[in-house]
Parts: structure tokens; C-alpha cells; sequence
């Protein structure tokens, strides 16, 4: 069931990048970003970890990103090191973040993605290095986002059509800005 705006931001506790557990209560009072990926390998979701690695010094040091990745948190280390992301990325291998927040799959929008986004998964994989190695999650997840405010409140709540829709980065900024 979808997650919708103006509701409370449920607690996560998931392994991070660096391994130790990260828990979202540690955000109380911040303003965030939390984003759904795919699976780990996805060239896709790396390209936006890239983008939103550039982008990140336009938010502010106030605003925080928490990725969240269909993965092993051996699987994320082994695609997502290589990025040294400023921000929190974590592993959710039994996907009980995905359940809570209502991320959905669909295999129309991995054709759609693979259709309409072509381009971009191959400047993903052949000028960014950001191969497709393996799967290691669900090849069906659909990427989903929330703008979290500093009450814990989801202002905003941007579920993807398709393997290469994210929240578009103006309205994060916006937000971040606001």
C-alpha cells in the first residue's frame, strides 16, 4: 500500500554502507531525502547516486539523503563503494523497508525504462563505468521518494512510472531550500 503525504515517517533500521547499523530516528529534526532504488547493479540507480553526488553541495549541510538499495549489504559494498557517496546508503535485502513503504514492481516499468531510458543506462554503463554485474535484488522494483520535513512528516511522496523515474532534483532542492 502506498505511503501518502502528510504521514509519519515510519522507523527504519537497516545495515549501512560501512556496515553499521543506521537507524532513521537519527534523523529527528532534520530535513531528508529518502529514495528507493533498485538493486544494487542497476545502472540506472548508480547514475543517480552519481547525480545526486554532484548536486549534493547545492542542498545545503542541513539536508541529509538516505538511499535506500534491494540488496545485501555485501552486494551494496561490492556496486556501491566505488562512489564514496557523502551520504547514508543502505542494504534492505529482506525488503521490509520496501513493504512498509509501499515500493512497487512492475514489469511494464522495466520495459518502459528500458524502452525510453536507453540512452541513459548506456552513458550509465559505458562512460560511468556502472556495469550491470549482477541482479541481487528484485529486477521489478520501481523507485520511489519521500521528502521528509523536521518533524518526521512526509511532505512529499514520488513513486517512479518507470526503472529511471525519480523525484526530479529541482523539487528536491526546493524543498531542501524551503
Amino acid at each position: 500500500m502506498r505511503i501518502s503525504e502528510g504521514s509519519q515517517v515510519k522507523n527504519i533500521n537497516l545495515p549501512s554502507l560501512n556496515g553499521e547499523q543506521f537507524n532513521l530516528e537519527s534523523l529527528q529534526g532534520k530535513k531528508y531525502l529518502m529514495t528507493f532504488f533498485r538493486f544494487a547493479g542497476c545502472p540506472f540507480c548508480n547514475l543517480r547516486i552519481n547525480q545526486l553526488i554532484q548536486k549534493q553541495d547545492n542542498l545545503g549541510d542541513n539536508f541529509h539523503i538516505v538511499g535506500i538499495f534491494d540488496a545485501s549489504l555485501k552486494n551494496l559494498q561490492r556496486n556501491l563503494s566505488k562512489h564514496n557517496a557523502p551520504f547514508t546508503l543502505l542494504a534492505d535485502e529482506k525488503n521490509e523497508a520496501y513493504k512498509a513503504y509501499g515500493v512497487e514492481r512492475s514489469i511494464l516499468g522495466v520495459i518502459k525504462g528500458m524502452i525510453f531510458s536507453f540512452p541513459q543506462m548506456l552513458y550509465s554503463m559505458f562512460i560511468k563505468g556502472n556495469f550491470l554485474t549482477n541482479i541481487g535484488g528484485n529486477l521489478l522494483t520501481m523507485p520511489a521518494s519521500f521528502l521528509v520535513n523536521e518533524q518526521g512528516v512526509i511532505e512529499t511522496v514520488y513513486y517512479g512510472k518507470d526503472e529511471f523515474d525519480h523525484i526530479p532534483f529541482e523539487r528536491v532542492l526546493a524543498f531542501a531550500k524551503d
